[in-house]
């Protein structure tokens, strides 16, 4: 099995962590349900909204696999296409004003299980993080080197745990980051315009490069 070289691990893994922590529905309500309920209750959120990645890996997997079969010229148009998604999302971003506002959630009694669960279903039906997966994963497939699935499997298993890392880190210390994040306005707004370049980026070298 082909395993990712370790330059292709890292600038996946920088831009992954980038993009988690990028202010978006999923950690503000990690923060929010941290701030509101307790820490245990934000980290199982988080680690649900983790979690449910594992679906959209497999589903990018079995669909690179397909086109790699079917054609190279289909997978190519993939990336390709995939690649406008990215500067569409980046342009987004660019123009973002930093993410929506903390606001504490209802305090409604739900168990950390529960939480977890329902951080899971919201993730994996996302169609938005489905897109998103079919079009940033196949970004760091190296095609010479073979066993693409396999490359995707990877990539998706390092950005699952990474985010769930990430996510666990905000659950834990909601109160302080929420705290921070008032005194820091901006602070959104440059994660914002970082992940915004990225994108923009992968996307260009992707429709320039084929």
């Amino acid at each position: 099995m082909t395993l990712l070289a370790p330059e292709q691990f890292a600038a996946f893994l920088a831009a992954a962590v980038l993009v988690t922590l990028s202010p978006g529905p999923d950690n503000l309500m990690v923060l929010s349900l941290g701030a509101a309920r307790g820490r245990l209750q934000g980290m199982a959120f988080g680690l649900g909204c983790a979690m449910g990645c594992l679906s959209h890996t497999l589903l990018a997997a079995v669909g690179v696999s397909a086109l790699i079969a079917a054609s190279p010229l289909a997978f190519t148009a993939l990336k390709i296409a995939g690649g406008l998604y990215l500067v569409r999302l980046g342009w987004l971003a660019l123009k973002s004003r930093g993410g929506t506002p903390l606001a504490h959630t209802a305090a409604a009694p739900e168990t950390a299980w529960k939480l977890f669960w329902r951080g899971v279903v919201a993730n994996a039906i996302n169609p938005k993080v489905v897109m998103f997966f079919l079009a940033f994963l196949p970004q760091f497939v190296d095609t010479p080197r073979g066993d693409a699935p396999w490359q995707i499997v990877q990539l998706g298993l390092t950005f699952t745990l990474q985010a769930a890392l990430i996510f666990g880190a905000l659950g834990w210390f909601a109160g302080q980051v929420g705290a921070w994040l008032k005194r820091h306005g901006n602070a959104g707004l440059w994660l914002d315009r970082v992940a915004g370049v990225i994108f923009v980026g992968l996307g260009l070298r992707l429709i320039v490069g084929g």
